[in-house]
């Protein structure tokens, strides 16, 4: 694989219409990685949320795959059952770690539902239609 294909044009990666330029980025390398690999999509969400816990990844990098484990049909259970299986190769505290920073990436989710809801309700009423 070149290096050219995990690498955002420098056009495309400085544009000033990017509101996210490293999300789109990691977004973009992440796709190259998806679609070179012959593993299902879902076994590829599994693998990479185990390099996380293993990694003792931010709060962040965990939401950054649910919305793609979500599409791949992933529950929380699946998420538990690698907790599980880890637990004896990365040891109490990574899994305790990880919990918490889990917790902490649901939690901004969730803030960021209910203010997109509170906003459209707002909306909703400046224009008369509620």
């Amino acid at each position: 694989m070149a290096d050219d294909d995990l690498v955002m044009s420098e056009d495309a990666a400085t544009s000033e219409d990017a509101d996210t330029p490293i999300l789109d980025v990691l977004a973009t390398m992440t796709e190259a990685a998806v679609e070179r690999s012959n593993l299902d999509p879902a076994a590829q969400i599994l693998l990479r949320f185990a390099a996380l816990v293993a990694l003792d990844a931010a709060p962040a990098s965990y939401l950054f795959h649910f919305g793609a484990g979500a599409d791949a049909g992933l529950t929380m259970e699946d998420a538990r059952e690698v907790l599980v299986t880890l637990a004896p190769l990365v040891g109490t505290a990574r899994i305790v770690s990880a919990t918490s920073k889990i917790s902490q990436a649901l939690g901004f989710a969730l803030d960021m539902a209910i203010l997109a809801a509170e906003e459209d309700l707002a909306a909703e009423e400046d224009a008369g239609l509620n």
